[in-house]
């Protein structure tokens, strides 16, 4: 979801800085929340930073990031240019869709409920369905499993590093959208794309070819 559906990595990246600030963390550098944390499930990341803290205590944390995130995202929150018109076409040409995110279903919902496309996914996976998080592939063969569908017929949409070593390590054709990091950056993957706008049901299938 974050930086596939929308995109929302600057908002995330200014909401932990504020959030290492406000605890005394130090200053956090782009390069280390684009490798260390993006793609990874908020809990996993406080569980580093706390190492002595209760899952009471990480709990309050994590939503006061996620508290953070919201209030700056919230004026800007838009879909990705063409994603609703390309997740129509694959509606229409009947392949099964799903959201495999490490976001918490509360950041889920935030995005859903202002994007009319939760109809458009039969499965969500929100990061409390899995114990390993990206970049070990559970979420996304949890997903497959979901689908009832071959983790080798299956494609991952991704901006972050680790998850695209999951979606690879996972067995899946992987395309990368650069909003997160440069079309170089992002490999090993079958495909980069910058926005859906030129995206087709096509140009997916080419890649099982």
């Amino acid at each position: 979801m974050d930086g596939t559906l929308v995109d929302n990595t600057p908002y995330h990246f200014k909401s932990w800085q504020a959030f290492f600030k406000k605890h005394g963390l130090g200053e956090l550098a782009e390069s280390t929340y684009k490798t260390s944390i993006s793609g990874v499930p908020i809990i996993e990341t406080l569980r580093g930073l706390f190492p002595d803290a209760d899952e009471a205590t990480l709990k309050g944390y994590q939503n006061e990031k996620e508290t953070y995130y919201r209030e700056i995202y919230a004026p800007f929150l838009r879909p990705i240019n063409g994603l609703e018109n390309f997740l129509s076409e694959l509606k229409d040409a009947d392949i099964k869709m799903a959201m495999a995110s490490s976001a918490t279903m509360g950041d889920i919902n935030f995005i859903l409920n202002k994007i009319p496309i939760r109809k458009d996914f039969e499965a969500i996976i929100d990061g409390s369905r899995v114990t390993k998080g990206k970049p070990n592939p559970q979420i996304f063969l949890k997903t497959a499993e979901e689908l009832n569908a071959d983790p080798a017929n299956c494609v991952v949409f991704e901006d972050s590093l680790a998850g695209i070593k999951a979606a690879n390590a996972a067995g899946m054709k992987v395309v990368g959208i650069t909003t997160s990091h440069k079309a170089d950056q992002l490999q090993p993957s079958n495909l980069v794309i910058d926005d859906y706008s030129t995206l087709t049901v096509q140009k997916l299938a080419a890649l099982f070819e």
